[in-house]
């Protein structure tokens, strides 16, 4: 019985099926129309952002090596998950903004990036005093207007 009732089911399906494709083939020039885009949704755009002569692109830890402390302004800070800020160099106008995260290490005094505020970025600098004794200098960096 249940033997039966499969064939009779997928006979009914594979006869379904043809009367959706001969359907189609009646009605519309489109070859496919099954694969097309859903219209209640946003179609998805590639763009291809060109990089102009005057930009430089290079790993943010490399750039920020030879960057001083004094020269980098904050322009914006991402909180989430993974908090990161977005720096510009003011020595240099051609290096587009640079992103930076927690832990990254910023010029030749390899000053490291301690927080990312909402306010601003928090640099902390491990340096030796006249006694022979660590310091921790702690520099904040405001978000700039």
């Amino acid at each position: 019985m249940k033997l039966v009732v499969l064939m009779i089911l997928f006979s009914v399906s594979s006869y379904a099926q043809q009367e959706v494709e001969q359907f189609f083939n009646d009605k519309t020039k489109i070859e496919n129309p099954l694969d097309l885009r859903d219209p209640f949704r946003a179609p998805v755009f590639k763009t291809v952002r060109e990089k102009t002569a005057d930009q430089v692109t290079l790993d943010p830890e490399e750039v920020l090596q030879t960057v001083n402390v004094s020269d980098i302004r904050v322009q914006g800070v991402l909180i989430g998950k993974e908090r990161r800020a977005i720096v510009r160099i003011t020595t240099n106008d051609k290096i587009a903004p640079v992103i930076i995260k927690e832990g990254y290490r910023i010029g030749p005094d390899r000053v490291e990036v301690k927080a990312i505020l909402p306010g601003g970025v928090i640099l902390v600098e491990k340096m030796v005093n006249v006694y022979g004794q660590e310091e921790y200098l702690e520099t904040v960096i405001p978000i700039s207007k």
